[in-house]
């Protein structure tokens, strides 16, 4: 039996307070694509860290296979990063990589030090070193990049790309992203995501986006008030699976709770509790009691509402003919369109395409070269700004939301900041702390707590959903489907866009500052487009992308056929049938969620758990069997 390549055994960390990892058992195999899930701060990018050994546990042991490499591409770009693109890849081979970037800047130089390129190749031979300077050659082109570009000039998507190209040239046994897909365009996305498909080795990513998580992950492991626990199997496996263990501790927990009530009503009758034989009793409910403090309950979601406004004018924005040009590129040309209070319209197209240029002159911030803008009367606009230039550092949470005041005025209430930002999963503390303290999703959800109590009639979005977890962000969703003003949301994140906008603009592919307006979301476009693209009498052609991207393929939908008489019982009886299977998973589910469960012998707990993925099995089965007799 081969060994894991990592396995972590009774693994406990903490930051002060609460175990922020307890006991966590986990291994980790050859060819596995692990997603890493949890709320904001539960421990996803600290779980990486002890994985690749930047940490180490306060307790229980963490087990590496002799030889493993392990490569981390971390959430934001290293401070420390610089030089050419070649010398930040070539650094992911430590001090071989130093001299590899030395011997070309040599060999490249406009006059050659001959004796320092002949030491510099000479420590390169010693150590077979042309060899791994093959594999970075290969990797820069495998990852289509530029060895001669500066690093420092490059746009946020592609310092990302260079970054994994570092992680990559180890040839690393197990390679650990935290957020890979923040600050890429669609395009970059669609990209990664093949990459990673024929990716030989073991995988583990946090990530935010949905799309990319289905499209790559075959396990789950979530991270939740300190518990790791692994699901097998995909993501919609997962919720479902995840809906049935949080209704059995519900259940539990309220079990509990009515036990607890029963004991303090009878600890309160006085004398009789202190007799000699309720001694067990009393001991038991300080046991209860303890038990009860000790719980940790699930974590909040994020309550989100929008300050109010007064309605804008009918009409937001109308653009006629507009034209604008940075030195001798187009980023719009000929451009018109209409926006009406109301709309929700999301910008699609790759970095650098010329989206924020496009927001700048249908807000009147910035004049076109050609044609006209008009804006719209008694418009209140709030900015989401992705690079959250608008936080100040030197305040805290709590300064950057008040700017001075006690109250805001939120959903028609009016609310103590405090409050406010309690509805955001801030303590008062973590509210005081400086913001040079906060996450990456605590800066996000600031961000949105400081632009919805701006009253707005006109809401700007610019990549709202990078850091924060799912959970959050599928709130995040309702609130902006709810929004009684206008939108304008930049987005990469394809979900997102599918299930907020109402209607898209799309920078098209060329460069020539030609923009697309379709109906629908990030889905939409891409049937729109391929149906428009298609000649008459032909299947629809792939649908044409910003700037390189690769469109997922499209199955055309099949004439549904009538089905025999068997087939339509069949379908009629699956229902109730997928409804008994859920029923006894929930049942097994609850039985493992006992204490006692455990303490059966090792033979009783694996049969257990051949059942519940019997179980499991012939549920996935009724699903797959129901959905081919619907189609």
């Amino acid at each position: 039996m081969r060994m894991p390549l990592i396995s972590l055994n009774a693994v406990d960390y903490s930051v002060g307070g609460p175990l922020l990892l307890e006991r966590v058992d986990l291994a980790i195999e050859s060819g596995e694509r692990i997603a890493l899930i949890g709320r904001n701060g539960a421990g996803k990018s600290t779980l990486l860290r002890l994985l690749d050994g930047e940490l180490r546990p306060d307790d229980g042991e963490i087990r590496r296979e002799g030889g493993v490499r392990i490569a981390r591409l971390e959430q934001e770009v290293p401070a420390g990063a610089e030089g050419s693109v070649f010398d930040v890849v070539a650094a992911g081979l430590g001090g071989l990589g130093a001299d590899l970037a030395e011997y070309h800047h040599l060999a490249h130089a406009a006059e050659v030090d001959m004796d320092a390129l002949a030491a510099v190749q000479g420590r390169i031979e010693a150590a077979d070193g042309w060899r791994l300077d093959q594999r970075v050659v290969e990797t820069l082109e495998r990852l289509e990049l530029d060895g001669d570009a500066a690093f420092a000039r490059l746009s946020g998507g592609m310092k990302r790309r260079v970054l994994l190209a570092r992680a990559l040239v180890s040839a690393p046994d197990v390679l650990l992203l935290d957020e890979p897909t923040n600050h890429l365009d669609i395009a970059a996305i669609d990209w990664l995501e093949g990459f990673l498909k024929g990716w030989s080795g073991a995988l583990v990513f946090i990530t935010h986006d949905r799309r990319f998580l289905r499209a790559l992950a075959t396990r789950i492991v979530e991270i939740d008030r300190g518990q790791v626990t692994s699901w097998p199997g995909d993501w919609d496996n997962y919720l479902r699976r995840k809906e049935e263990r949080l209704n059995a501790e519900a259940q539990e927990n309220a079990r509990f709770d009515k036990m607890l009530a029963q004991e303090e009503v009878w600890i309160r009758q006085g004398i009789k509790a202190r007799r000699t034989r309720d001694e067990g009793r009393v001991r038991r409910l300080k046991a209860m009691r303890a038990e009860r403090a000790q719980r940790r309950e699930q974590v909040g979601n994020v309550r989100m509402d929008t300050a109010q406004a007064g309605a804008s004018g009918k009409k937001v924005v109308e653009a006629k003919d507009v034209s604008f040009s940075f030195g001798d590129r187009a980023l719009v040309r000929d451009f018109s369109t209409t926006i009406l209070r109301g709309d929700r319209i999301g910008l699609i197209g790759p970095n650098g395409s010329g989206k924020t240029t496009l927001l700048k002159l249908l807000l009147g911030d910035l004049q076109p070269q050609a044609g006209e803008i008009r804006v719209g009367t008694q418009l209140q606009v709030a900015y989401f700004d992705q690079y959250r230039a608008t936080l100040r550092e030197d305040w805290n949470a709590l300064e950057n939301v008040a700017e001075g005041l006690e109250f805001v005025e939120v959903g028609g209430k009016r609310k103590h900041v405090i409050g406010y930002l309690q509805d955001f999963l801030f303590t008062p503390e973590r509210a005081r702390a400086p913001i040079t303290r906060l996450s990456g999703g605590e800066r996000n959800r600031l961000l949105l707590a400081k632009l919805f109590a701006q009253p707005s009639n006109l809401l700007v979005m610019d990549e709202p959903t990078n850091d924060l977890d799912v959970e959050t962000l599928e709130l995040l969703e309702e609130l902006l489907a709810e929004y009684p003003g206008t939108l304008l949301l930049v987005s990469h994140d394809r979900d997102f866009l599918d299930n907020v906008v109402t209607s898209t603009l799309v920078m098209q592919d060329g460069g020539e500052g030609r923009i697309g307006e379709y109906v629908g979301g990030y889905s939409d476009w891409l049937r729109q487009s391929r149906r428009a693209a298609a000649p008459q009498g032909q299947p629809p052609a792939p649908a044409p992308a910003p700037a390189a991207e690769v469109p997922a393929v499209a199955v055309p939908a099949k004439e549904k056929r009538k089905l025999g008489f068997k087939e339509a019982r069949e379908l009629e009886q699956l229902p109730a049938r997928i409804e008994a299977l859920e029923a006894r998973i929930a049942e097994l589910t609850a039985l493992m969620n006992d204490p006692a469960f455990y303490q059966r012998d090792s033979a009783a707990i694996t049969a257990h758990n051949v059942t519940v993925a019997e179980t499991q099995a012939e549920l996935e089965q009724a699903y797959a069997r129901w959905e081919a007799l619907e189609g």
